[in-house]
């Protein structure tokens, strides 16, 4: 019989339970395994020798500072690239989706035919088009405002598909309440439907946020002229050949930077569902208070 919790799906039996723990144990030991042939491959490969690890890992050596110092301007850049990607992204991302809700059935279909097009497109595809397109077009810019550019094109019409549904996703008769009390529709858009939809599409925007950041690395696939994280890492692998052990460090680099912005996301989640709490909170003492 289904529990009262379960959403998805029934109640696992003992029988049930016995299996997953079965399958979780079978898997972690499998998974202990290949890690293990892993490491003692990389042994026999030499891949744990002192020399290739001690550039980065080790303060005593001549060439750690110069290192960390090309990594540290490298995490720079990438912060600066994707904040102006993210800023970019979410600007012109809730343009496009209050136009395209505004519009008329065909006075959209021109934004419709640029979302699609975009989303249809690889990512890398669209920066490496950019970074051509706009220089024929006589634009002159740094390969870092190109790999901006590039991240903005297309990570503002998915952006602006999550506001959109965000948006639809409000209820309807919030609309009318406020069309009701005499709002307009842009007035509507502003002040009820956006921040609603905001807070319940909040988990995807930050999602979309944080492979903005990870999408930084393709600069360094097609535009030569970046100087941002892994570009500094190819370079270095180049000089130390420590291929593994630099974009080790690298990896690293990144998952502790997407790890701290999603801990940020959820501060700031946890805040707006405490600032909506302490709202209604205050409108059904309000209310209670005209009633007495």
């Amino acid at each position: 019989m289904s529990q009262p919790n379960a959403v998805l799906f029934d109640e696992l039996g003992p029988r049930g339970r016995r299996r997953v723990r079965t399958l979780t144990v079978v898997s972690a030991v499998v998974l202990v395994l290949v890690l293990v042939l892993a490491v003692v491959r990389l042994a026999q490969n030499g891949q744990f020798a002192y020399d290739l690890w001690a550039p980065l890992v080790d303060p005593t050596t001549e060439e750690f500072p110069l290192v960390w110092q090309r990594l540290g301007r490298g995490l720079l850049w990438t912060l600066a690239v994707a904040a102006v990607a993210m800023a970019g992204s979410l600007v012109i991302g809730v343009g496009i989706a209050v136009a395209r809700l505004s519009l008329g059935r065909y006075g959209r279909l021109p934004l419709v035919a640029v979302v699609e097009l975009f989303r249809g497109l690889p990512v890398v595809v669209t920066i490496l088009y950019v970074s051509i397109a706009l220089p024929v077009l006589g634009v002159d810019l740094s390969d870092n405002w190109f790999l901006a550019i590039g991240l903005i094109v297309y990570n503002c019409v998915v952006i602006s598909e999550i506001v959109r549904a965000g948006v639809l996703a409000v209820p309807h008769g919030q609309v009318e309440a406020g069309q009701a009390v005499g709002l307009r529709p842009s007035q509507v858009m502003r002040s009820i439907q956006l921040p609603q939809a905001f807070r319940s599409m909040l988990p995807a925007i930050i999602s979309q946020l944080v492979v903005i950041l990870k999408d930084t690395a393709l600069g360094a696939v097609v535009l030569n002229g970046v100087t941002e994280l892994t570009r500094q890492g190819q370079q270095l692998r180049n000089f130390f050949d420590n291929a593994l052990q630099t974009f080790f460090v690298v990896a690293v680099i990144y998952v502790v930077v997407n790890i701290l912005l999603g801990k940020a996301a959820e501060v700031l989640e946890r805040r707006l569902s405490r600032s909506r709490t302490a709202s209604a909170s205050a409108v059904a003492e309000d209310e209670e208070s005209v009633r007495v």
